[in-house]
């Protein structure tokens, strides 16, 4: 049983590396797509579009910061119970959070593309999610820094 308890703590110190890379590449790509979609209907102005599509990558920088900040808590029977339930936790927002950034980067490309004198503009919603994921990041670190205290 107690290397169960230790598997589930290792395994919360890596899922908002996991969690965030699987929605990062998943907002990625759909912004992605759109940004391919269109270049082919602009002339010019395509750096903006691809810019702006790699917008949800920056949940698996969060990810991977959450991680080195659990593993270095240290994985014991103590402390695993909250390395599992933060980082389980936090790895979903993140993964939430990427995929829905990637929508909203989608629809802030088309709309653009048609008006673009809205681009800054279109990109607000696209930041009002990163806005949710930092939230679980810094919330992360806090709850993380309580572990075995």
């Amino acid at each position: 049983m107690e290397q169960f308890v230790i598997a589930l703590g290792w395994l919360g110190a890596f899922a908002p590396v996991a969690l965030g890379a699987i929605g990062s590449a998943i907002g990625c790509s759909v912004a992605g797509q759109a940004a391919c979609g269109a270049m082919l209907d602009v002339e010019s102005g395509y750096g903006k579009y691809i810019g702006l599509s790699a917008m949800p990558s920056s949940q698996v920088i969060y990810g991977i910061v959450i991680m080195f900040t659990l593993a270095g808590i240290g994985v014991s029977e103590a402390t695993a119970g909250g390395l599992f339930g933060i980082g389980l936790m936090t790895g979903l927002a993140l993964l939430f959070s990427a995929i829905y950034q990637g929508q909203a980067v989608s629809a802030a490309i088309n709309a653009s593309k048609n008006k673009p004198e809205v681009f800054g503009l279109s990109i607000a919603p696209a930041a009002i999610v990163e806005g949710f994921s930092v939230f679980a990041f810094v919330f992360a670190l806090v709850m993380g820094g309580n572990i075995g205290a």
